[in-house]
């Protein structure tokens, strides 16, 4: 490991132009966020065709089947906050490398084997117990992904554009839901439906092992950055220690208040636009499984690039007002999106699910830059992953059950769009609490944070 450090100098950040490097740790950062996104596309784009159908017991009406599947999907979430706590600490203590290729590990293996699981007419409720065992695991492995991949792209990237480079891990959710999609796509049109019931979906979840190796491999290329190597020292000669958990719950607890609302808007609106669509578009109007993956595919294409355009505008005119403009879209598209979806136009469809992902990049670009800038670099992984990985507890692990619940007891779109305008509300008053953040110094933060409670 030490000659490849000495092959591959960390790249040192800066106020201006592209330090060397960067770009090869922005794909490593990418290379787990795309195999997380892939295995999440993928387990909610089963939730709606697969999953309800094969792993619960069947009561007659098959939105019952996908309720229970979408219960499931709440799941994974909930182990979240506990990774990302464990991973944080460790993260903050041992290296931000090596925790993400721990965690991208433990990701592979579960989505794999969720492939293997027989189903509940093969070993009854077995069924259903194994896939939350293996989704429990996956979360908790989850739960460290996120903040370690935008820590080491933001601890590197030049402080005047660390919102463009930070944006582009997440631009790692659309492609992986690309590749996801592509695969879904390439099995539903090459196998009857009977087929990619009885075992075509579990070479999509098997697929996750070369996504996950490639990405393994990148990480291997780079190295955790400066600015953390010198807190990392500093650490080390200060003594005892307490838990980052409880420094950052104690002296920045104001600030993990503002990222946890500040999701709302962006996790609630991606998970209904996303995952709770696909069944809307299924029951609702009709649409077969092939057409829907075709329009997700041109969405999720220009998500993809439509993330670090609000990444690079979150440096130009603010963190702030980039966000705040997208939770205030958030709170219409409801009564614009779902409607668009009833005329069952696949060109108005596809153009209702892109302007839905176009107004949640507006709020998910910027995040990324705006934590890592309220946190200083001794707890930033720990602070940054228990405000991303708490939120979706009360946000978008339970957006598609509320979603369809709201569906299935009132016959109605509407109450789906209101849901999302209490979501942009929360986030609205969240985000206009924090400070602005754009062109800040990683190290004042630290100088900052010092003073404010005495810790260096």
């Amino acid at each position: 490991m030490s000659l490849l450090r000495e092959a591959s100098p960390p790249p040192v950040a800066n106020s201006g132009g592209t330090p060397a490097g960067l770009k090869r740790v922005v794909a490593a950062a990418m290379a787990g966020t795309v195999a997380e996104w892939y295995e999440f596309f993928l387990y909610g784009t089963a939730s709606a065709l697969v999953f309800g159908t094969l792993f619960f017991k069947q009561t007659g009406n098959p939105v019952d089947g996908i309720i229970a599947a979408f219960a499931l999907y709440a799941v994974g979430f909930a182990a979240r906050p506990l990774g990302g706590l464990v991973f944080g600490h460790f993260g903050d203590k041992l290296g931000r490398k090596q925790l993400l290729q721990l965690s991208l590990v433990a990701v592979g293996i579960t989505t794999f084997l969720m492939g293997c699981l027989p189903t509940f007419d093969q070993i009854g409720y077995w069924a259903p117990g194994l896939l939350v065992f293996l989704r429990l695991v996956q979360g908790f492995a989850f739960g460290g992904e996120w903040g370690g991949a935008i820590i080491l792209v933001s601890e590197h990237s030049p402080d005047n554009r660390r919102g463009f480079w930070a944006s582009w891990p997440q631009a790692g959710v659309p492609a992986g839901n690309l590749v996801a999609t592509l695969v879904l796509l390439a099995l539903s049109n090459a196998l009857p439906e009977s087929e990619f019931l009885a075992w075509g979906w579990r070479v999509a979840f098997w697929f996750s092992a070369v996504v996950v190796l490639i990405g393994y491999w990148i990480r291997t290329k780079v190295d955790d950055a400066p600015i953390f190597k010198e807190a990392q020292a500093a650490q080390s000669q200060g003594g005892k220690q307490q838990l980052g958990v409880l420094e950052v719950l104690r002296h920045h607890w104001r600030s993990v208040l503002i990222g946890i609302g500040a999701r709302f808007a962006e996790n609630i609106l991606y998970y209904i636009v996303v995952t709770f669509s696909i069944t809307y578009l299924k029951l609702v109007v009709e649409v077969d499984t092939s057409r829907i993956l075709l329009l997700m595919f041109g969405a999720h294409a220009l998500h993809f690039f439509m993330i670090p355009l609000m990444g690079y505008l979150s440096d130009i005119i603010g963190r702030k007002p980039v966000y705040l403009v997208g939770a205030v879209l958030t709170a219409f598209w409801g009564f614009v999106g779902f409607p668009m979806m009833d005329t069952g136009n696949d060109w108005i469809i596809m153009a209702a699910i892109s302007l839905g992902l176009a107004i949640e990049s507006m709020t998910y670009a910027p995040y990324s830059a705006l934590m890592a800038e309220m946190f200083p670099t001794r707890v930033r992984y720990t602070a940054l992953s228990l405000c991303y990985q708490f939120a979706p507890l009360l946000a978008g692990s339970l957006a598609p059950l509320i979603a369809l619940t709201l569906l299935r007891n009132y016959n109605s779109s509407v109450p789906i769009a209101l849901y999302l305008v209490a979501a942009s509300v929360i986030s609205i008053v969240a985000v206009s609490l924090a400070k602005e953040t754009k062109g800040k110094s990683l190290r004042e933060v630290d100088e900052e944070s010092a003073i404010r409670t005495g810790i260096n």
